[in-house]
């Protein structure tokens, strides 16, 4: 089979001939760019010194270019918008040293200038004159959202439109970008196609504090958010409300631009589980979330062949049915270390329904802190547990992070080459 045949096999819930692999086919199932850097020279990819882009600044994830996809046996590639979270586009390209020494690529907007503290402040599309939107602290891996919310808030003046800034009916431009980048991806490679579809993500976390934005405006501040869905219910399922319907005006222009070319799409980032179980109820779940992830799925489901995918962390496993009832297709990250995410008791409750697409090993113990051979042994596992029947992808449980030996993630992709093929043994 070609890529885009095996991965649709594995969707379906057929066993194709191996695992499928995902590397980079969404802003999940990536790589820290310092990580990339590493494996690339690892697998004798580059000559010392050869820069790696960072593709997405917030989370500092490095490009996974064609030949390390075929190095490491990868069937998916990403297709999503023109800009970073920064709200910058990935253009104008500059050299940049991290400060472990890693030689980078960032986008001309990026800011490399440190503060007298060391840490490195970042602007909302690249606009100094704005206070900054996010600070990576001195010798951090990553940036965090500054919160921007100055103001107390007056709940009788709050206007819904002001957090929905960020949420506007799709360009031309960038209708005529997905149509391009479809019609190349599909024509000139094998691979399965990964949309992002933007706004989609009901209270996306990473999104609330609105680091696109030079001067966001509405409920901005992380914790005050997250009491709003109790304390201003109403407000926020009108916000929900709204940002459907600007979803739903947006969804038949991209499927006219991108057609059937694209194999899943990546629908909400939107995580509901902490380490020992969901941070909100079922039933919360269901009244606040579920009836706008629903209608969107609902629109996929009846206009395309696009499978859908729901990104959420930690310990998930009693929404699972609710993400399932909303349409889901497929679930990421699959965090195996979490309480209640044990992969034999998910295979079995939800693996006729469910693909799982991650938990292939655990990111937060086994690949940074096991040995190679304790890497090998828990992803052959997982290939023998998630694997049988199809409706398994293979990733890490999240993205690849900095600082993990490269001689554990070689560890991780051979063993996915030597033991993924079906008949799993």
């Amino acid at each position: 089979m070609n890529s885009r045949e095996r991965v649709a096999c594995a969707l379906n819930h057929q066993e194709p001939d191996r695992v499928p692999l995902d590397l980079g086919g969404c802003g999940q199932t990536g790589m820290h760019a310092t990580t990339v850097y590493a494996l690339r020279q690892a697998l004798g990819l580059d000559d010392p010194g050869t820069p790696v882009k960072v593709i997405e600044p917030f989370q500092m994830l490095g490009e996974i270019a064609p030949d390390l996809l075929a190095a490491v046996g990868g069937d998916i590639l990403p297709l999503g918008g023109l800009t970073t979270m920064f709200g910058f586009r990935n253009e104008g390209w500059k050299p940049w040293t991290f400060h472990d020494g890693t030689p980078l690529l960032v986008p001309e907007c990026f800011n490399t200038e440190p503060e007298p503290d060391g840490s490195i402040l970042m602007y909302a599309e690249g606009d100094r004159s704005y206070p900054p939107c996010a600070q990576m602290p001195a010798g951090g891996w990553y940036f965090d959202s500054i919160p921007r919310q100055h103001w107390e808030i007056d709940d009788a003046r709050l206007n819904v439109e002001d957090n929905l800034e960020e949420f506007k009916p799709i360009s031309a431009e960038d209708l005529d970008h997905l149509a391009r980048e479809a019609e190349r991806l599909h024509t000139q490679t094998d691979k399965a196609i990964m949309l992002t579809l933007g706004g989609a993500g009901f209270g996306d976390i990473a999104l609330v504090p609105g680091p696109s934005l030079k001067n966001p405006k509405g409920i901005r501040d992380v914790t005050e958010w997250y009491m709003s869905t109790v304390l201003r219910r109403d407000y926020v399922y009108a916000v929900f409300e709204r940002q459907c319907a600007i979803v739903l005006e947006n969804l038949p222009k991209i499927y006219a631009a991108v057609g059937d070319r694209a194999t899943a799409v990546w629908v909400s980032g939107t995580d509901f589980g902490m380490q020992n179980g969901p941070f909100i109820s079922p039933q919360t779940f269901r009244d606040l979330y579920k009836p706008f992830f629903r209608q969107v799925n609902d629109w996929i489901g009846a206009h395309t062949p696009w499978k859908r995918f729901i990104h959420s962390c930690g310990s998930v496993k009693a929404l699972i049915p609710d993400f399932l009832d909303a349409g889901f297709d497929i679930l990421n990250p699959v965090q195996t270390a979490a309480r209640d995410m044990d992969p034999a008791d998910l295979k079995q409750a939800f693996g006729s329904r469910a693909t799982f697409w991650g938990g292939g090993v655990d990111t937060q113990h086994t690949l940074p802190f096991g040995t190679p051979d304790a890497v090998r042994s828990q992803v052959r596992d997982r290939l023998r547990t998630f694997g049988p029947g199809g409706g398994f992808v293979f990733n890490p449980s999240h993205n690849t992070q900095a600082l993990v030996p490269v001689e554990n993630i070689l560890a991780m992709y051979e063993t996915v080459r030597d033991y993924g093929a079906y008949p799993l043994n």
